[in-house]
């Protein structure tokens, strides 16, 4: 093979590649040069989830007529002048790639104004092509304009995933920049809407608040260290308030976000013993050390970095954490357990305003006519006998006794009861006081995307302002149940195997419901609610597993008791 030089735009292209993954890496660049820029206000606006249009634009200082052209062309920075400055970078921006592989990729436009200037000046790029430049009239600043992004490398387009998944890696890099740069004003449109705002006040509580709700914001605790050139800053989740994933362990340096896994396990390892195995905290932790003890040279994404000394912010990392989470955490006084009025039973909800109606009994109720397993065997008649620990009921049936988990077994009642009825009309009822459910814009998209099936199947959700919804009504089969806590079940983290409902839309939202209105683990039962529980078992057609799989039961039969009590010899 004969080795030859690439074509220059050829070689914009791969270099592209490196820096311009999806639109949320050319949103992440283009803030950073507003940052840089010294801007305190930045507004980002998305069309198409970014493939159509971003915008970017500052109140920054701007760019001289001089240099626009410049910034243009690969290797072209105002950020560093020789390699020694590599180990006392003290900007976001330093490698001189973005804007020349954005505009390898898609048409970029940039109007820009420097703070002393009389005129601003507008410079197009079309895939590479050569520049146009001409004077405008624009307060000072710069706005940066990328169109049609990978029109002209259309393989790349195919890679990119939904449109709602490229909105979310978008509004997360800007909630990213937002809270290292407190004091920056940030808004960001999308699709025409605002999906995301802060107030620039240095509040970071206050944007975790719009992002997490209220209620969650509220419980972080703050952690603030500092030893010699080394200083700890941020927000930390207390143990009782965790996620199933590490998605929310941020982490910044020299308000940088970087991934990096040695920091991550020193989060982990200062939660170790104060959180259930399998689950994770929510951190947001800013590093700030001298600028030569840290190299964030090491990937063109700028997203990794390396440190001088990494046993030392390791254990640092790990200490602030665990001293912040020993001061901040208070013993909370154990509640009293609530009692449970089950959705089944003949109570008259005080917020509903018709009755429940009972389960009907119709032929067309067989397990062909709702979609219910026929292969699953019944369990026989049971009798009751007590409760274990508020959270097992106990019984016996014809061939020993069985175990019986109340929150699977009540998932499995709810489950079934809604599939019922979904079959015909489901019959919805009112609320006295609609209840108003106030989301992160994140949030509020997948519940708007949801809304058509929620109200098909017996919710009544409509706007009632910037991501608030309110509810007006709720199947009868929830009667009782707070209107928020179910409609929230819909767009929360799942921690549950999902895979039998994956294709099943409806199915999977009913399910996640019932998790959530269910009867919980350790809530106290009347024998006469143990016992009606069971009745509603009983008579399902898949009682031996809650929908998404976990057994509701556990069967000890007689030949094991009497093997256990050495009747019949060792097991």
């Amino acid at each position: 093979m004969v080795i030859q030089i690439l074509p220059p735009e050829v070689a914009s292209q791969i270099a592209a590649g490196e820096v311009v993954e999806r639109p949320a890496s050319v949103v992440k660049e283009l803030v950073e040069n507003a940052l840089d820029a010294s801007a305190t206000q930045i507004t980002v606006r998305c069309l198409s989830a970014g493939k159509k249009l971003i915008e970017v634009s500052d109140d920054g200082d701007g760019m001289t007529v001089e240099d626009l052209p410049l910034a243009v062309q690969r290797h072209a920075t105002s950020k560093i002048r020789c390699a020694q400055d590599l180990w006392r970078i003290r900007t976001l921006g330093f490698r001189g790639e973005a804007l020349a592989s954005i505009a390898s990729v898609a048409r970029l436009t940039i109007k820009t104004r420097a703070r002393q200037a009389e005129v601003g000046y507008q410079l197009a790029v079309d895939g590479g092509a050569p520049a146009t430049l001409q004077a405008i009239g624009i307060p000072h600043g710069t706005t940066v304009q990328v169109e049609d992004l990978f029109f002209n490398v259309p393989a790349r387009l195919k890679f990119l995933k939904s449109e709602l998944t490229e909105r979310n890696r978008i509004e997360s890099v800007v909630i990213d920049y937002a809270l290292a740069f407190s004091h920056v004003r940030f808004q960001l449109w999308q699709e025409n809407r605002l999906s995301f705002t802060s107030s620039g006040n240095g509040e970071r509580r206050e944007i975790l608040a719009n992002n997490l709700g209220v209620e969650d914001a509220q419980q972080l605790i703050e952690v603030d260290y500092e030893e010699s050139d080394l200083r700890l800053l941020g927000l930390i989740s207390p143990p009782g308030l965790t996620r199933s994933n590490r998605r929310e362990i941020h982490l910044y340096v020299n308000h940088r976000p970087v991934q990096d896994s040695m920091l991550t396990s020193a989060v982990l390892q200062a939660y170790h013993t104060l959180i259930m195995v399998g689950r994770f905290p929510l951190v947001w932790l800013f590093i700030e050390i001298q600028p030569e003890k840290v190299d964030v040279n090491v990937h063109p994404a700028k997203a990794e970095v390396r440190f001088v000394d990494p046993n030392r912010v390791f254990s640092a990392l790990q200490h602030a954490i665990r001293r912040s989470l020993i001061a901040g955490t208070r013993l909370m006084a154990i509640p009293t357990p609530a009692v449970w009025q089950p959705p089944f039973d003949e109570i008259q909800s005080p917020r509903a305003v018709v009755q429940p109606e009972a389960i009907p009994q119709s032929p067309s109720e067989t397990p062909q006519a709702v979609g219910l397993p026929k292969f699953e065997p019944r369990v026989p008649l049971l009798r009751w006998i007590g409760q274990v620990a508020n959270t097992y009921i106990i019984a016996e049936g014809p061939d020993g006794l069985y175990l019986i988990d109340q929150h699977a077994a009540h998932e499995r009642v709810l489950f079934e009861r809604f599939l019922r009825q979904s079959q015909t009309s489901i019959p919805s009822q009112k609320l006295l006081h609609p209840g108003l459910i106030t989301l992160s814009s994140t949030q509020a998209r997948l519940l708007e995307e949801q809304i058509p099936i929620l109200n098909r199947l017996g919710f009544e959700i409509v706007p009632f302002g910037v991501n608030t919804y309110q509810v007006r009504a709720l199947p009868t089969v929830f009667s009782g149940v707070d209107g928020e806590v179910a409609v929230r079940a819909t767009i929360d983290e799942f921690e549950e195997n999902e895979e039998p409902l994956q294709r099943e839309t409806e199915k999977r939202l009913i399910a996640r419901i019932c998790k959530r209105v269910a009867v919980k683990a350790g809530q106290s039962l009347s024998p006469d609610e143990q016992k009606a529980l069971l009745q509603e078992l009983e008579n399902c057609q898949s009682p031996r597993t809650c929908p998404h799989g976990r057994p509701t039961m556990i069967h000890l039969s007689v030949d094991l008791l009497e093997r256990q009590f050495g009747r019949r010899g060792a097991i």
